[in-house]
């Protein structure tokens, strides 16, 4: 590993301090933080701008809200509550009724609506948000993921993270869900980053709790040569969350649901940088070149997304 981390050196990996500095600081005006930072600001900003969302079933503002949360939920087979400041996937909770009317997770374990309430009240409290300021529950659509990740996931849906600078989207990667992981597609608690090739849509490589992986370690089935559906609409997606939020350093998170297609999930300022190790090679040499392409006038989304698959 030590070896494949210093050939990425060689291969202008992009650094913390120089991300921060260079890129986060210089081109993410902190005035557009809270469009990202506040899922419930990005929902209806892409909404506004007709970009696909999950369907939002309610909002929990305060904890006198709390005791008609069994009302609010009476019809739904299966739903998500998130924090809307939350971060790192922490504080989401994913549930479907099971035949009997109880609230199951995806692993199985079945909880009442005491459970669900007290699971509200620490979102409320901040708990899960960044700072552990004050926060809002959110209600939304479970996403049903598309059937292509049917072998390469543990029980949770995948994701599609694009890092996308002055609003090119110059690296990719599917962050698929393990038991390790609880069925979130989070790196920090053990999800699987697969790299994917931005001119193709097919995955590369893929790093797994720092080791470079081929097969998925619940299935063992190949994540290899995976072909991403729907590539150039999720590229273009992307690109489009430039003038979404005003961030010229971003990352995208975006679901592909088998009903509904591509979904924007959440929008990240700070998106990690472990995306260089499951795609083998560096950012810095991509953004280099989007600041030559680009040095002064920004160009419509379609054309940053034909100069990506052109280019990087």
């Amino acid at each position: 590993m030590f070896g494949f981390l210093t050939g990425l050196k060689k291969q202008g990996i992009l650094g913390i301090n120089n991300r921060n500095a260079n890129y986060v600081l210089r081109y993410n005006q902190r005035k557009y933080y809270p469009r990202v930072d506040d899922k419930l600001i990005t929902k209806e900003l892409a909404t506004k701008a007709g970009i696909a969302v999950p369907e939002l079933y309610g909002v929990i503002k305060a904890v006198g809200q709390i005791k008609f949360i069994e009302n609010l939920i009476k019809d739904l087979n299966s739903f998500v509550v998130k924090p809307a400041k939350g971060s790192g996937g922490e504080g989401v909770l994913v549930l479907e009724r099971t035949k009997k009317g109880t609230l199951r997770k995806p692993g199985g374990k079945v909880i009442d609506i005491s459970d669900l309430q007290y699971h509200i009240s620490r979102i409320l409290s901040g708990v899960f948000s960044l700072g552990g300021h004050p926060d809002m529950a959110l209600l939304e659509y479970r996403v049903n993921f598309d059937p292509l990740f049917e072998n390469v996931s543990f029980l949770g849906v995948p994701d599609i993270r694009i890092v996308v600078f002055r609003g090119v989207p110059v690296m990719s990667m599917v962050r698929l869900p393990t038991s390790t992981s609880d069925g979130k597609a989070n790196l920090h608690q053990g999800a699987i980053g697969a790299g994917i090739d931005i001119r193709t849509g097919k995955t590369l490589g893929a790093v797994w709790r720092n080791q470079i992986v081929e097969e998925h370690p619940d299935t063992g089935n190949d994540i290899v040569d995976l072909k991403i559906p729907h590539w150039q609409d999720l590229l273009l997606l992307a690109a489009r969350c430039y003038e979404l939020t005003g961030l010229g350093y971003q990352g995208v998170d975006i679901v592909i649901d088998r009903d509904l297609g591509p979904l924007i999930l959440e929008v990240n300022a700070r998106p990690g940088l472990n995306i260089q190790i499951a795609n083998g090679t560096g950012l810095l040499p991509r953004l280099e070149k989007v600041e030559s392409a680009f040095m002064n006038d920004v160009p419509t989304p379609d054309k940053r997304v034909e100069f990506a698959l052109e280019h990087l």
